[in-house]
């Protein structure tokens, strides 16, 4: 009986020895090294305009530097952990988990002035970004806004179709998944029933994948208790336009992915675009889908960061960055992140994930202080690799990591490690640990407030 427990609890009690071990690394390692400080002279005025994954990294290389004046702008007062959006958007986790205040990582112990504004332009001339009315003077410019959903020219989708980029996003999606299972327990129609309970995701990358897992489990875990009435009634639908999920994954991981998408009853349709989106329905060529939430994961695009710099712009809005990241035309000017049109050591398209973007912040912030006493000669970006990963639901994952290809519970720990390393603060790897340790033992989920 005793090796029986044992045995049912060894992946929560692995997965709290590793979130231990991973919290205290963080919270206790010596800090990283600062960045290389030069004495004497005028401070330079330091704009970083988005406090993402990129700006931030940049922001925090240079805020404990003496002769640097710097200024974050973004159009929120929070940092954002947009990988675990999904599981805000499912009641997972709740929003103050995956998210921490700017001021609070930059201002408490540093020199930093923390500006809660939306950007609407650049003025190139003057060296100033403009924000409304406002002006703010700039000698060096760090532009990381990111990206935002694409719908490939047809905004009209974007009301019936949300995307996930926002704490707004997720909180929207949650209420409607949320209120779904509601109106469906009150609802007398089977038809009307079944379309509360219809969901597809459009896109078969990782937010797809992940969002849909998380749906097929919400369903598995809460309705037998909460809604005993719909139990096996939801109806989850993948739609993505090339033949397989995960395509820049290997075919292996690819091919796992979606068989246990299926084992968990995830319906597949691969090899098909959608034509249209109504309110409550999608069609895909001689296919109609009637469905009530319908959730856009088929592709991002840059901010207007090239209409603020009055530049044509490249693939998906990006702006297109020199090897050492900065305008060709304007040296002083930096794009970074899914902003920036960056090539690789290989000559290819850097990809658009948060490990590219902190990756080139901390780059961006080593040449701003190499370049305080004027222009010096330095090494073009090179981006590291350390892998991908994608979680389907509990125990299901994939990960390429260098030459491996993990699946399964090991590639599930390593997600789980990889995402409270790198969540922003002590407080929310504590929290965010917590609360996944709870769930996967309890099966249940509390962040399920229907504001």
């Amino acid at each position: 009986m005793r090796l029986s427990k044992l045995q049912r609890y060894r992946v929560p009690l692995a997965l709290a020895g590793a979130t231990a071990v991973v919290i205290l690394a963080a919270r206790f390692a010596p800090a990283a090294k600062r960045t290389r400080q030069k004495g004497g002279g005028k401070p330079r005025r330091v704009v970083v305009v988005g406090a993402g994954f990129g700006g931030l990294a940049a922001a925090r290389r240079l805020v404990h530097v003496p002769r640097v004046d710097l200024t974050v702008i973004d159009q929120n007062n929070h940092h954002l952990f947009q990988p675990l959006l999904y599981q805000v958007a499912t009641a997972a986790l709740s929003p103050d988990d995956i998210a921490c205040p700017i001021r609070d990582t930059l201002v408490r112990g540093g020199r930093a002035t923390v500006r809660m504004q939306r950007v609407t332009g650049v003025d190139t001339n003057a060296r100033e970004v403009v924000c409304g009315e406002e002006r703010i003077a700039y000698d060096v410019l760090v532009l990381a806004t990111g990206s935002e959903p694409t719908y490939f020219g047809h905004s009209a989708w974007r009301k019936l179709a949300p995307g996930l980029k926002t704490l707004e996003d997720a909180l929207g999606l949650r209420r409607q998944i949320l209120g779904a299972f509601e109106q469906a327990a009150l609802a007398s129609d089977p038809a009307e029933r079944d379309r509360l309970l219809t969901f597809v995701l459009v896109g078969g990358g990782p937010t797809g994948v992940e969002m849909a897992g998380a749906i097929a489990e919400l369903a598995h875990d809460m309705l037998p208790r909460d809604y005993p009435g719909l139990k096996g009634r939801v109806r989850v639908v993948v739609v993505e336009a090339e033949s397989e999920l995960l395509a820049h994954f290997a075919p292996g991981l690819s091919h796992y992915s979606e068989q246990q998408l299926r084992r968990m009853g995830v319906e597949l349709r691969t090899g098909v675009k959608v034509a249209e989106i109504e309110p409550g329905r999608l069609k895909l060529g001689d296919e109609e889908l009637v469905a009530s939430t319908i959730i856009w994961a088929a592709g991002v695009e840059a901010t207007p960061v090239a209409k603020w710099l009055g530049l044509k712009p490249g693939h998906g809005g990006q702006v297109q960055v020199g090897p050492d990241l900065k305008l060709p035309d304007h040296p002083e000017i930096y794009v970074i992140g899914d902003a920036a049109l960056a090539v690789g050591g290989d000559g290819k398209k850097l990809p658009g994930l948060a490990a590219v973007a902190k990756q080139q912040g901390r780059y961006v912030a080593e040449r701003i202080v190499e370049e305080l006493d004027g222009p010096a000669a330095a090494k073009p970006f090179r981006y590291r690799d350390y892998g991908s990963l994608a979680t389907i639901g509990r125990n299901r994952a994939v990960a390429e990591i260098g030459g491996m290809h993990l699946r399964g519970v090991p590639a599930w720990l390593v997600w789980a490690g990889a995402d409270i390393v790198f969540l922003m603060g002590f407080r929310n790897r504590a929290l965010v640990s917590a609360q996944w340790l709870i769930s996967y033992v309890t099966h249940r989920r509390d962040s399920r407030i229907i504001s």
